[in-house]
C-alpha cells in the first residue's frame, strides 16, 4: 500500500501502518547520528530541548551540505547505519517520537505501539536530496560539526518503505 503522510505524525499514523507499505513523507524532519542522540537526550533529560519531538521523525543521516548566499543546500542526505542507535532508541522514542529512517533495521520491540522505523537506500543520498526542500534550520553545528549536527529539513513525497512497523512486523526477520 502507498501512503501520503505530512508530519508531525499521529498514533493513528503510525498504527496504520504495515511493514513493506510505501510512504511519502511531507513536513519537517530532523537529521540525528551519534553525537546529536547524545546532546538530545542531554537536553531533554534537563527540560532544556530546543525542538518538539512530539509526533517528529528523525533521519539518521549526516548530510552533505553546501553554504548558499541564503543559507543552506542540501546536496546528498544518504542514511546511516541505524543499528548504531539502537542504545538511545528506547529514550529517544519516550520523547514523543514517531518515526525514524535510515538503513538497515533497529530493535523492533521499542516501536511497538508507538513509532515506525522507515528504510531508505543506501547509496541513494543525492535521490533523498531532490525531496529536501529547504534547510530551516542546523543545531549545534559548530559544536559537532556538519555531519553531526541536527539539520531541521523540509521534506516534500520522500519516499520510504515501512521496515518496522508499531505492530511488531519486520522486513529484517
Amino acid at each position: 500500500m502507498a501512503v501520503r503522510l505530512r508530519t508531525p505524525l499521529s498514533e493513528e499514523d503510525v498504527l496504520n501502518l504495515n511493514a513493506g507499505d510505501i510512504v511519502h513523507l511531507s513536513g519537517i524532519i530532523y537529521t540525528a547520528r551519534d553525537s546529536a542522540h547524545r546532546k538530545i537526550l542531554e537536553l531533554a533529560e534537563r527540560g532544556e530541548l530546543p525542538f518538539e519531538l512530539d509526533g517528529a521523525v528523525i533521519y539518521h543521516c549526516g548530510p552533505v551540505v553546501r553554504k548558499t548566499s541564503g543559507g543552506y543546500e542540501i546536496v546528498s542526505a544518504g542514511p546511516t547505519t541505524s543499528a548504531r542507535m539502537n542504545r538511545y532508541l528506547k529514550e529517544i522514542l519516550s520523547l514523543g517520537v514517531r518515526g525514524i529512517i535510515g538503513k538497515g533495521g533497529m530493535d523492533a520491540e521499542p516501536f511497538k505501539g508507538r513509532a515506525v522505523y522507515f528504510a531508505f537506500t543506501g547509496g541513494a543520498g543525492s535521490l533523498a536530496a531532490k525531496s529536501v526542500k529547504r534547510v530551516l534550520d542546523v543545531l549545534w553545528l559548530e559544536e559537532l560539526g556538519i555531519p553531526e549536527a541536527v539539520w531541521v529539513l523540509e521534506v516534500e513525497d520522500f519516499p520510504l518503505l515501512v521496515a518496522i512497523d508499531a505492530s511488531g512486523g519486520s522486513l529484517y526477520r
